[in-house]
């Protein structure tokens, strides 16, 4: 046995809880560790886990606890108990009196038996001591422990300073032996580098370079003596290059990295990835400049071939969207000094056909000669021709006279294009559509340059194509406006926008009212009240004219049934008159919709009339008569709207199934004042005779005077219908009106 303070140290830690099975959570001594881990953990530097921490702790107090109930006492376990507690990284000033305190407030209580009665032990020599000796041994192994703690912890100390101190000799050395080998590999460094080394002084002369520098540049003589790197100007140098340069010299800088070119003896030219470092004196003053350079030759042209690539179109060479655009917005960014600016945007009209009928690979010579053709309209650095689309290119020029310089670019062009193209044998006429914006930058945006372009484009193509046309306000104002109203329209049919007024037809022979046609109109929420004329092309356009027409057509009979209700009297019931799209008599459900229509309507088919117009008719085959032959059977009547505006033989009338014939009101506006204008009579009374011959009624619309109206009833027209008579208006007027006339 040792004595209480010196003799060799037993093995200690964790390891020791192979002698002390892990007891169950009822375990006074598990209670103890718990305590001393959150007493310790918090001030401890360990990476442990409070859990962790605790394991760590349990088989310790199993020490302490066996060391305080020994016979004969010994405090050797306490020492190694310290010692552990600094393994474990328990190292804080704050520590190791936690560590105490827990063992003089709990060790003693968790290390009694709980019973009353005071059983044998189950070993020889490990009887608890008393309450006064346990406390005292308490107090010993407490002395103990803090002696283990510190004697490990200046054990450590000792080790570390040790450690220091031959890492700091073994420093030394190495930095006596550096220094004296520091020439040697500087300059072996300096003369083996791959990049180029150049050493030169604060006035600029060049001191020394390598070989990779010389190689460089095409050998040692370039760096003659009394060269000095101002000389290495170059007009491609980045802007501020001269700058850099002054402030490192100065001191301003330490370095600076560019990427510079440079014309070597021969006139070839170099690039470099070039970083210039400023080399101070022990004292911190500038002494030299130290270059390095990185040959980027071969990378700087493989970029600007990368770039070119993605800047220019594959097939005709010229510039593609991208590159027009990222030109487009440096003009558009300019100050307010800067030039007006013009764009051009044409696009082949036909093309397609070409495509179609001769295949791509004709389409694709023939771009490839058009775009050389443009590409030679192009005869100042300002201007730039780019294929954006498959048969689309942008122009851009800029200047004072944009506008003029712009119209002048797009009659070149299409000049260019009016002799034919030969590809392939064949002799291809090109025909082109262009249209000319000019603005100012800051004055309008990319967005609303090329839509105007576009729309200008598309309204010289609409105007008969192979022409340009200068942008203007208003008319993009009508497509910009044409194109809101065209979205629209399918929302406004389910919100119910749209309602239905009537114009009266009136027998010119009693002035009683006949009917009356249905006119749809269209109350917008933001332009108001719509005509006919202002949407029905553009539900033409979409196909939403199916659905619209089938709408009105149900309104119209609805509103019939509800006139024929309403006449008490029981006379002849009122007609009414829809018209009919070229939509609409195309698509094959129009017979069993309007079958449908008036069944639900309860309306018998003469009450109602189809208008559809003579240029729908216009050389129609069977097929395409044959819905209305089938609605005219029906009972339905067939009206041919705007007759006489056509180009139709009047003999066609005879094989066409309708009952009326409505007289444009061109026929009729030289007889609104008297006299009539003997033509226009003469006209209106072979079409009145040759009608009545072939068994149709006559009825003449845009009537506006009395003198108009006696002159139609002259001649023998049937019914007319005229502001003379009433403007449309809601259904429940017309039934008014009727009513007052029958009286």
């Amino acid at each position: 046995m040792t004595s209480e303070s010196g003799g060799p140290r037993c093995e200690r830690g964790a390891g020791d809880a192979a002698e002390h099975p892990a007891p169950t959570d009822s375990d006074p001594l598990r209670r103890f560790a718990g305590i001393w881990c959150r007493a310790v953990h918090p001030l401890a530097a360990t990476t442990m886990t409070p859990e962790a921490f605790e394991e760590y702790l349990l088989p310790l107090a199993h020490r302490l606890s066996a060391a305080l109930r020994s016979s004969p006492f010994d405090t050797e376990a306490a020492y190694g108990v310290g010692a552990a507690l600094v393994d474990a990284q328990c190292t804080e000033p704050e520590a190791l009196p936690a560590i105490l305190g827990v063992i003089d407030a709990h060790l003693v209580s968790c290390s009694t038996p709980a019973a009353p009665a005071r059983q044998p032990s189950a070993e020889p020599g490990h009887e608890p001591p008393a309450d006064e000796e346990a406390r005292a041994r308490c107090v010993r192994l407490q002395h103990a422990l803090a002696a283990g703690f510190v004697r490990e912890l200046r054990k450590r100390e000792r080790d570390e300073q040790a450690a220091i101190s031959r890492a700091a000799l073994a420093a030394r050395t190495e930095a006596e032996k550096a220094l004296h080998t520091s020439e040697a590999k500087f300059q072996a460094v300096f003369e083996g580098a791959v990049i180029g080394v150049g050493i030169a002084g604060l006035d600029g002369e060049v001191l020394v370079v390598n070989d990779a520098m010389a190689r460089m540049f095409g050998g040692m003589d370039f760096f003659r003596p009394g060269r000095n790197v101002t000389e290495f100007v170059h007009p491609d140098d980045v802007p501020g290059a001269h700058e850099l340069y002054r402030e490192l010299v100065s001191g301003e800088r330490d370095h600076f990295r560019i990427e510079k070119p440079h014309y070597r003896d021969d006139g070839s030219e170099l690039w470099t990835n070039l970083t210039v470092t400023l080399l101070r004196d022990s004292s911190g003053a500038p002494q030299y400049q130290l270059a390095l350079a990185e040959d980027i030759t071969e990378h700087r042209r493989l970029r600007e071939r990368l770039r070119y690539e993605a800047t220019h179109d594959e097939l005709t060479g010229l510039p593609n969207r991208p590159l027009f655009l990222e030109r487009l917005d440096q003009v558009l960014a300019a100050g307010d000094d800067a030039d007006r600016f013009g764009v051009c945007y044409l696009d082949l009209d036909g093309f397609k056909a070409v495509n179609d009928s001769l295949g791509h690979i004709v389409g694709d010579r023939l771009l490839k000669a058009v775009a050389e053709r443009l590409q030679g309209c192009v005869n100042a650095p300002a201007e730039l021709i780019a294929r954006v689309g498959g048969d689309e290119f942008l122009a851009l020029v800029t200047g004072p006279a944009a506008q003029a310089d712009g119209a002048a670019l797009a009659r070149r062009m299409l000049a260019a294009l009016a002799e034919p193209v030969r590809v392939e044998g064949r002799e291809l006429r090109v025909r082109a559509s262009i249209g000319v914006v000019d603005g100012r930058a800051g004055e309008i945006g990319r967005a609303e340059v090329l839509r105007s372009a576009d729309i200008t484009m598309y309204r010289a193509k609409a105007a008969g194509g192979n022409r340009y046309e200068i942008a203007d306000a208003d008319s993009n104002a009508r497509v910009i406006a044409r194109h809101s109203l065209t979205n629209g329209l399918p929302s406004a049919l389910e919100k119910g926008e749209f309602f239905i007024e009537y114009q009266p037809l009136v027998r010119l022979t009693d002035g009683t009212v006949r009917g009356a046609e249905a006119l749809v109109r269209w109350l917008h929420p933001v332009h108001g009240v719509l005509g006919p004329d202002q949407f029905i092309p553009l539900a033409e356009d979409t196909g939403l004219i199916v659905p619209l027409g089938r709408w009105v057509l149900e309104q119209a009979a609805r509103q019939a049934r509800e006139w024929r209700d309403a006449d008490d009297e029981g006379g002849e019931p009122l007609r009414v008159n829809v018209n009919l799209s070229p939509c609409q008599l195309s698509h094959p459900t129009l017979v069993s919709d309007t079958v449908a229509v008036l069944e639900n309507a309860g309306l018998c088919p003469s009450a109602l009339c189809l208008e559809v117009t003579e240029n729908d008719l216009i050389g129609a085959d069977e097929s395409a008569l044959r819905p209305l032959r089938q609605l005219a059977d029906l009972g339905v009547d067939i009206a041919l709207d705007d007759f006489g505006t056509g180009y139709s033989n009047l003999s066609y009338l005879r094989r066409l199934p309708v009952s009326t014939l409505k007289l444009d009101r061109s026929f009729t506006r030289g007889m609104q004042r008297a006299p009539a204008d003997p033509v226009d009579v003469k006209i209106v009374e072979g079409i009145v005779s040759l009608a009545h011959t072939l068994d149709l009624a006559v009825t003449v619309e845009g009537v506006e005077t009395a003198v108009q109206a006696e002159h139609l009833r002259g001649l023998g027209c049937d019914t007319g219908q005229g502001w003379y008579y009433a403007r449309p208006g809601p259904p429940e007027r017309l039934h008014t009106l009727a009513l007052a006339d029958a009286s």
